[in-house]
């Protein structure tokens, strides 16, 4: 077993109401979406029509590129709008839920091959929640990666315990990462918090690793220990998944059914009580803050406080959704006023020891601030940036004030370089 280590990182004081019930409750939301994660673009074409009634599973888009890829729906419903944005690009495709639908059952017959474990991956809806490193895509079809990093622990504030999630699923996620052991040459890497294992030693021929990570933030971020395990590059691709997905993959090739639901967190200061649920993905934020969101304006976001973003639907890979109170912003000063007191250049970066930390002490920081801040993608690819993504610098930004904007400039910096890269 590996070990890291442990002094690293921050405990956030950010206050959340408690969880009003002590056991997950099951919510599907009469609504929900497919959608791209956010800042990707995908084109795609679509294989229904609106109106056209579809069971839970079924394909209701492909990748235009690849059509083995798709997109399926997260529940038995009607399809109610398919809104796409200039050149095919996938805006989002809403559901409306009929009670008593069918599912759809795939074949996983020819699974006990890598390309029929691809393909059946692909058609089923699972190839979507891959993800790699660098740049935070989806996974070509065909890609190997170098090593695949399965992430059972987050560190993020009012993140939901994934062994929670795996609570008597430990056959299908055992199933899960054997699976993926033919996907890869390297190893699989479980990132966890101390304690028993979640899997038998020796599983997938020992190519299956136990990794224990640290309780603090961002200690549990998939980009610092990619980081710090397997570092990506752009001719050794990463990829890293949630360990309740892993675990789907298992309950896929056992039923030929892929669940659809998710352990998710609602947290937040505008919440009179917190919730933990069992919900598709895309489902419908308002349904599932209603009731329980105090009197007054408030922002429902996908995701963390620190890296999520405002939404109605629940997006692919978040398992949480915060709702805060809507700050005023007050009314603008005078342009001349602002000018007097506000400089045209960016805040200058402090190096502090709570920077430090915000990196997990992976990275050194003021290094790596400063090539991200002047765009040298050279230092930058030296420190380690084709490893990380915008939601591994959530912490420095909160850190920062928001002032520094890392997550944008790492964007930009990834862009830039994927660019340069493919010309």
């Amino acid at each position: 077993m590996l070990d890291l280590v442990f002094g690293a990182g921050l405990t956030l004081p950010i206050p959340s109401p408690p969880v009003g019930m002590t056991y997950p409750e099951d919510v599907i939301t009469q609504e929900a979406a497919i959608r791209t994660s956010s800042g990707l673009t995908l084109r795609v074409t679509p294989l229904v029509e609106e109106g056209a009634l579809v069971r839970q599973g079924a394909p209701v888009a492909c990748l235009r590129d690849t059509p083995d890829v798709q997109f399926v729906a997260p529940m038995p419903g009607r399809v109610a709008r398919i809104a796409l944005q200039p050149g095919r690009k996938l805006s989002e495709i809403v559901l409306f839920r009929e009670t008593g639908g069918d599912v759809l059952t795939h074949d996983v017959a020819d699974a006990t091959t890598e390309q029929g474990l691809r393909r059946l991956m692909q058609t089923a809806g699972f190839w979507p929640l891959l993800r790699r490193r660098p740049f935070g895509r989806m996974p070509a079809d065909a890609e190997h990666p170098a090593a695949i990093i399965v992430m059972a622990t987050d560190t993020r504030p009012f993140a939901p315990d994934p062994r929670h999630a795996l609570k008597d699923r430990e056959a299908a996620f055992a199933r899960g990462l054997h699976t993926l052991t033919m996907l890869t040459d390297g190893p699989v890497l479980v990132c966890q918090q101390p304690g028993p294992s979640l899997f038998d030693r020796g599983l997938g021929d020992g190519r299956v690793r136990a990794v224990d990570c640290g309780p603090r933030h961002p200690q549990g971020s998939a980009g610092i220990r990619i980081h710090d395990l397997a570092p990506a590059t752009i001719e050794t691709p990463i990829w890293d998944l949630h360990a309740e997905d892993v675990a789907a993959l298992g309950d896929l090739l056992e039923t030929g059914i892929l669940p659809m639901t998710r352990l998710v967190r609602v947290a937040g200061s505008a919440l009179r009580e917190g919730r933990l649920i069992h919900t598709q993905s895309g489902a419908d934020l308002r349904e599932l803050t209603r009731r329980i969101v105090t009197p007054g304006a408030h922002v429902l976001t996908s995701g963390s406080p620190l890296d999520g973003h405002e939404a109605n639907w629940l997006a692919p890979r978040h398992r949480q959704v915060t709702v805060l109170p809507r700050q005023n912003r007050g009314k603008s000063p005078h342009w001349l006023v602002s000018a007097l007191t506000r400089s045209g250049l960016p805040t200058p970066v402090i190096p502090t020891a709570a920077l430090t930390q915000a990196f997990g002490a992976a990275l050194p920081a003021a290094p790596f601030v400063r090539a991200l801040s002047s765009g040298d993608d050279e230092m930058a690819i030296k420190l380690g940036v084709l490893s990380l993504l915008e939601e591994d610098l959530g912490l420095a930004d909160y850190v920062l004030g928001g002032e520094a904007q890392l997550a944008e400039l790492l964007r930009g910096m990834l862009d830039r370089i994927r660019t340069e890269f493919a010309a």
